[in-house]
């Protein structure tokens, strides 16, 4: 496929993905739970734990009473002492609620990533901000925990793709019928692409990545490629092309 031909064919899909019909029980994508609550506590969570099975994602998502957010510590671990998911056990499960609670108590998320972000507008040196602030609001180190939540990349170089904070940020700064752009303090165009099997497959498949590696070199490759398609807004391709790879169209 040529550039050009590559353009149509996100650009079609982008279209036809840009309704909240996606969003549904039969589609299913954590995204749907976020949207039920537009809150970016509430968001994080939803991002943090979309990995493994669709269904079974949102079958946890809505297992958790997200109003555990507003309510003292020992009531979260107790109501929240038989929750697991995957590499997740409950006290992983507890220490995020009880770290997005501490912060949400003292400063919004989105200020919190703008104190790295603002510098160089650059969305990683912001994201290594929110990481370390969420670290060090509840330490807790576990593999499920490092997991979940993750750590500051040392080198670009051996980092991984970061997809369910980059997505999340997607969710956070663009708005239209999928993302909420519940944040104003970023631009859209400085988005890195949630790079996962799905949309590495695709892109690879139909030209648009050339790099073996689904790591963040590669994310950072695929969001320079779609830059040029849409210079202000260049990750409002990556719902087009993760449905695409999900659904098996390409």
């Amino acid at each position: 496929m040529t550039l050009v031909q590559i353009k149509e064919l996100l650009d079609k899909e982008v279209e036809a993905r840009n309704t909240s019909l996606e969003l549904c029980y039969e589609r299913p994508d954590p995204l749907f739970i976020a949207q039920k609550y537009q809150d970016e506590s509430i968001a994080l969570i939803c991002a943090l734990f979309a990995y493994g099975n669709a269904n079974q994602i949102i079958k946890f998502l809505e297992s958790l009473d997200f109003d555990l957010l507003n309510q003292n510590e020992d009531t979260i671990r107790k109501l929240l002492s038989a929750h697991y998911y995957r590499f997740q056990k409950s006290e992983d499960v507890i220490a995020l609620f009880i770290a997005l609670k501490r912060l949400r108590d003292i400063e919004s998320l989105e200020n919190i990533f703008y104190i790295g972000y603002q510098k160089e507008s650059n969305l990683l040196d912001g994201l290594w901000a929110l990481i370390q602030a969420i670290r060090e609001s509840y330490p807790q180190e576990s593999y499920g925990y490092n997991f979940l939540v993750g750590k500051p990349a040392q080198k670009i170089s051996s980092a991984g793709t970061y997809k369910r904070y980059l997505m999340y940020l997607r969710w956070m700064a663009r708005k239209d019928s999928l993302d909420m752009g519940l944040w104003s303090k970023i631009d859209k165009k400085d988005l890195l692409m949630p790079l996962d099997t799905h949309t590495f497959n695709v892109s690879r498949k139909i030209g648009l990545l050339k790099r073996k590696s689904c790591d963040m070199k590669a994310a950072i490759e695929l969001t320079e490629r779609l830059r040029k398609f849409d210079q202000s807004d260049p990750i409002k391709y990556d719902f087009a092309l993760y449905r695409l790879g999900q659904e098996k169209l390409v």
